[in-house]
């Protein structure tokens, strides 16, 4: 989807078409969800704190976020993505995988069916999607942000190896900012920069991710997509108008964030054993620290008091500007043979 949160509010509220907007970062401390095309313009984005984008677009207009409203539309579009094929992916609310190799329309063109189910999200939703056509997803993913908004790009079979050695680094799915530098050291700018890197090299600069970047600059990528992800956790998180500099002041905060925890899971039917604490300072510097206990639990009282005492465990480093708590290690999650002792944990920040 292209600008979800913003374009949803330009949807209901036409006062907004055509402005610059930004979905939360109202307030002194707070930090943007969304932002709509009019405000890109001006350099604003989402992550970014709304008192920066206010500098950058002085005319900004922040609106506040309207979460039930969104997963209402995300649902209505999946819903449309369904009519196409069982094989869905979602992402996020605004995004997902579709494998249409074999669809419920009979249309052996993957480009048509992109076409024609965001001429029906526009219709039925009234809001533009953009989409990325190919022979895997990570290729799917880098094209789907080629013609945005309201666009698309198909890159075919045998266009791939050319598409992935002219394409910017920066473009790759899965180099951020900082890997982006890095690579930026060793001489790597470009697709086919990386391509000349043996895996050895990548494995000894970028560590398991090393082989991951020698694979897919080759069009190699075998992750199908997965209609039935496994939520991993549950989370809440909290960014304070003020530092708080004790954990005395910190302990009412947690047990809100406990509380709305407790009613997520509850809401979701899923319990966790493992409760990991987010502490981000006023250095921005982030710190987690986590506890497994021997049973499930979903109790306010109890993710509230293990919060506590991962609280309590050692001493703060800085002031304090956000507090998180999440829930991982959930009885969802398949149960591992008795040779698999590792446990992986996946940290999802929920709105």
């Amino acid at each position: 989807m292209d600008a979800f949160y913003a374009s949803v509010e330009q949807m209901d509220n036409p006062d907004l078409k055509g402005k610059p907007i930004a979905v939360g970062g109202g307030g002194k401390r707070g930090v943007i969800s969304a932002a709509s095309y009019e405000a890109r313009k001006f350099g604003v984005k989402s992550a970014m704190s709304g008192n920066l984008a206010s500098k950058l677009c002085p005319h900004l207009i922040f609106v506040k976020p309207r979460f039930e409203r969104y997963h209402d539309i995300s649902k209505k579009i999946r819903r449309i993505f369904f009519e196409y094929t069982d094989l869905v992916e979602p992402l996020s609310l605004d995004e997902a995988y579709l494998d249409v190799t074999h669809n419920k329309k009979g249309n052996p063109s993957a480009s048509l069916i992109a076409k024609e189910i965001r001429e029906r999200i526009l219709n039925e939703v009234g809001l533009t999607a953009s989409a990325g056509i190919s022979i895997n997803k990570f290729i799917a993913k880098v094209a789907s942000d080629y013609n945005k908004p309201n666009g698309q790009k198909t890159v075919n079979p045998e266009e791939v190896i050319t598409f992935l050695e002219q394409l910017d680094i920066r473009k790759f799915y899965g180099v951020g900012k900082v890997t982006a530098e890095k690579m930026y050291q060793l001489g790597i700018f470009t697709g086919n920069d990386l391509k000349s890197k043996s895996i050895e090299f990548l494995n000894d600069h970028f560590g398991k991710s090393g082989r991951y970047y020698y694979y897919v600059v080759r069009g190699i990528h075998t992750s199908e997509v997965k209609p039935n992800r496994i939520r991993k956790s549950l989370a809440a998180e909290r960014t304070f108008k003020e530092n708080l500099s004790s954990e005395i002041f910190m302990l009412e905060k947690l047990d809100h964030i406990a509380d709305e925890v407790s009613r997520r899971l509850i809401k979701s039917k899923v319990s966790g054993k493992t409760v990991t604490l987010k502490i981000k300072y006023s250095d921005f510097t982030l710190q987690t620290r986590s506890k497994t206990l021997p049973y499930f639990i979903s109790d306010k009282e109890l993710i509230f008091e293990t919060a506590k005492e991962l609280l309590y465990q050692e001493k703060l480093n800085n002031s304090v500007r956000l507090l998180g708590i999440s829930l991982s290690n959930l009885n969802t999650e398949p149960k591992k043979k008795p040779e698999q002792n590792s446990v992986s944990v996946q940290l999802k920040f929920e709105f």
